[in-house]
């Protein structure tokens, strides 16, 4: 039987398309695709989450209920909340990819898509920044960060133990230029404090910390080395600032960081490729029943 239809008085009209009654435009490849991405990084984000807030319970009960705030530098130079912060992020928008896909809602898909959007687009920016003036950002991160890290060493131990690690696997001390003599601008490793510590730098500044013998490690190996000449101190301690020593790391890797970087801008433009596809067919999906 044709599928032609006529008016009275033979007038033709366009034939109707006619579909399988379970026919869908919503793809379940793309659909489920984007489903399970975003439930690992719904799975990671909780995780991040989970541990930020059991570090900050942690710190807050070793201060006595008590955790400054007073700038915005205590709020990024805190691991625990910047933890906190990440996996609300990454919770958040992963759980919109998540259910936008499941429940087929363009809302959310449209909410998730503008969210990696803009993720992408600060990456970039910063990537840009990074390559096109690095001496810029060098002396920045010298001028903005030096003195507040130094400062804040012994104050929040989730820091502490952050710069112990960066220091000993960059093999560096301290953070600008001066090198190990940045430690005299903190309140305990400076010269005129009455503390034991007093013109030292902290151990994991030290070339060998650790003794081989006994396996323990020498936390006054870096004591009194604020006295003397860069190559005396040389032979105990590491004397270049890790700002610099990141930066030779990061020129001498600059082809595997820039491949790495890279995969993961590909990956992002094809998730919200794959987002914006879904939206599509879910709207060509609401035109056929309407």
């Amino acid at each position: 039987m044709s599928n032609h239809r006529y008016h009275q008085g033979g007038n033709y009209m366009h034939p109707r398309m006619s579909y399988p009654h379970h026919f869908t435009y919503v793809s379940s490849c793309v659909k489920y695709m984007i489903f399970l991405l975003n439930f690992l990084f719904w799975l990671f984000g909780g995780l991040l989450l989970a541990i930020g807030v059991y570090a900050f319970m942690d710190k807050l009960k070793d201060g006595n209920g008590w955790v400054r705030f007073d700038t915005v530098y205590d709020v990024f130079f805190n691991i625990s909340l910047v933890m906190i912060i990440a996996g609300v992020v990454v919770f958040s928008v992963s759980f919109a990819g998540c259910l936008g896909a499941l429940r087929e809602n363009t809302c959310l898909l449209k909410f998730y898509s503008m969210c990696l959007l803009m993720f992408f687009i600060l990456e970039m920016t910063l990537a840009i920044i990074c390559f096109v003036f690095p001496q810029y950002m060098n002396s920045f991160l010298e001028y903005q960060f030096t003195d507040k890290i130094i400062h804040s060493y012994r104050d929040d131990s989730d820091l502490q133990n952050f710069i112990d690690f960066a220091q000993q696997e960059f093999k560096c001390c301290g953070l600008s230029n001066a090198g190990y003599q940045d430690w005299s601008k903190n309140e305990y490793f400076n010269c005129s404090s009455p503390s034991v510590e007093k013109c030292g730098v902290p151990y994991s500044c030290c070339i060998n910390a650790t003794d081989i013998s006994s396996g323990l490690v020498n936390i006054m190996c870096g004591y009194g080395v604020q006295e003397q000449s860069v190559a005396a101190a040389s032979k105990r301690i590491w004397t270049s600032g890790c700002i610099e020593i990141v930066r030779v790391w990061v020129e001498r890797n600059l082809y595997v960081i820039a491949g790495v970087a890279l995969g993961i801008a590909l990956l992002q433009l094809f998730v919200i490729y794959l987002a914006k596809t879904l939206e599509g067919q879910i709207d060509l999906q609401k035109s056929r029943w309407s």
